[in-house]
């Protein structure tokens, strides 16, 4: 995998805050990557405040995709320049470039075609909210009897592609909170993943667009859309 081009790409909204100390930090542990920010329509200086770090490229999205259509710019862009890896970053500085190579040296002792960053697989980490983590169970069980897969943390976006799936979801890619969906996409192409436990921290700053109030329309609208897809994969 040393061979590899690797592409970090990083969602982006309203996170002028966040976005230098995540670019800095990708770079001190993955000195050898190209980092993609994908500015979602913010309505601070993100894009404005990412530029000026010397040598990042910047996507501005003229329309607020949420984070579906602002990964799958990713991958487009991935595809399109013929990186071997892609390895998706939150804007927001939960996700600590310091744990990349335990999905790298996950993916290369596997061979799976996504790794995902778990919060709960085996690891002491930042584990967010009471009613996300209950969310999250209620995914877990969702897969265990759709696609008798464990899942442990299927809302991370802290994960690793390689060609295979950057080629697919570059194409098919859910469009609002595609992370669990993601899984089930895969799944019907007949590729494979796995998890591995990695810490996470709080952002510093800036708020999630998931908030208490909003928790319970998420969580019925996403074991909605696991169904549905589900429903397609079956036909």
């Amino acid at each position: 995998m040393e061979q590899g081009k690797i592409l970090i790409v990083v969602p982006a909204y309203n996170e002028q805050g966040n976005i230098l100390k995540v670019i800095r930090d990708i770079r001190e542990n993955v000195p050898d990557s190209d980092i993609l920010i994908i500015n979602d329509c913010s309505l601070d200086n993100t894009s404005i405040t990412a530029r000026r770090a010397e040598g990042v490229k910047v996507v501005d999205l003229p329309y607020n995709l949420g984070i579906g259509g602002a990964v799958q710019t990713g991958f487009k862009y991935a595809y399109a320049k013929g990186y071997d890896y892609a390895i998706q970053i939150d804007g927001d500085g939960q996700h600590p470039p310091g744990e990349v190579n335990k999905l790298l040296s996950t993916m290369k002792k596997t061979g799976c075609d996504m790794v995902i960053g778990s919060r709960f697989l085996d690891i002491h980490s930042f584990r967010t909210t009471w009613s996300r983590r209950l969310g999250i169970k209620i995914f877990d069980l969702l897969f265990r009897l759709l696609i008798r897969t464990k899942v442990t943390d299927s809302t991370s976006g802290f994960r690793l592609y390689n060609k295979k799936s950057i080629a697919l979801l570059s194409k098919h890619y859910p469009d609002d909170y595609p992370e669990p969906d993601a899984i089930i996409l895969l799944k019907k192409h007949g590729l494979r993943f796995t998890e591995v436990g990695v810490q996470m921290k709080h952002r510093e700053f800036g708020a999630s667009s998931i908030t208490m109030i909003k928790s319970p329309y998420y969580m019925v609208k996403v074991i909605m859309s696991i169904f549905f897809s589900y429903v397609r994969t079956r036909w």
